[in-house]
């Protein structure tokens, strides 16, 4: 069922997602203070942006914010999400709200406090192998449905031989992909182009056959 969709805050994973409930036909609006971030989003097709602070009352009025299904907010800092979540829920009705926390204790709060789904980063990218993006890879690369199937978070070390390279110049086993990275608290769906920093974790999806090698590769073990 499409649904009316307002993602508050983020940086690179508010354009991430956008782009996927975009696919998926949903009807989708970006609030962000941040120009630069505004001015690439304007440029993704069907995807409807307004620039401003989404913690402010006038900023979500000015958005129509109750007429929305589902609020999703990516601030930095999770007072100021689930600030805004219940702004969105408890003053002005919207349905369901969804909030990133950087801090997974604090979902006992989150709940208590009514928001309705509360992840972390590392939920996140569960959440995210559900989504067509990697679906697509997987089906390409290793058979879904199956227990072959390894998934793997790893840190990248300074052991690490993959440190400091792109991904398009790491030879990793057939049957692996490189499906997400957390950075900063920021997931981000890489490219060949994206180089791998000290301390970044990194989702390894690949076969019980390959996962030794990989990880070797990736952690540096």
């Amino acid at each position: 069922m499409r649904k009316n969709i307002v993602i508050i805050g983020g940086k690179t994973q508010s354009r991430s997602l956008a782009e996927i409930l975009l696919q998926k036909k949903h009807r989708v609006t970006v609030i962000s203070p941040d120009e630069s971030l505004c001015d690439r989003l304007r440029e993704i097709d069907g995807l409807n942006v307004i620039l401003g602070d989404g913690r402010v009352s006038e900023v979500l009025e000015d958005a129509d914010i109750n007429q929305f299904d589902i609020a999703i907010t990516m601030h930095d800092h999770d007072a100021d999400n689930l600030v805004t979540c219940e702004l969105c829920k408890k003053v002005y009705g919207v349905a369901k709200t969804i909030s990133l926390v950087s801090d997974v204790k604090r979902k006992v709060l989150f709940d208590a406090m009514g928001v309705d789904s509360v992840i972390s980063a590392t939920n996140l990218i569960a959440q995210a192998l559900e989504q067509q993006t990697l679906t697509d890879q997987l089906n390409r690369v290793v058979p879904t449905g199956d227990d072959r199937i390894r998934i793997s978070e790893l840190v990248v070390t300074e052991k690490s031989k993959v440190l400091g390279k792109t991904l398009a110049s790491i030879h990793l086993p057939t049957q692996t992909i490189i499906g997400c990275i957390i950075r900063n608290n920021e997931v981000i769906v890489p490219s060949g182009a994206t180089t791998l920093n000290l301390g970044d974790n990194v989702l390894l999806i690949t076969t019980t056959e390959k996962e030794d090698e990989a990880v070797r590769i990736i952690a540096g073990k």
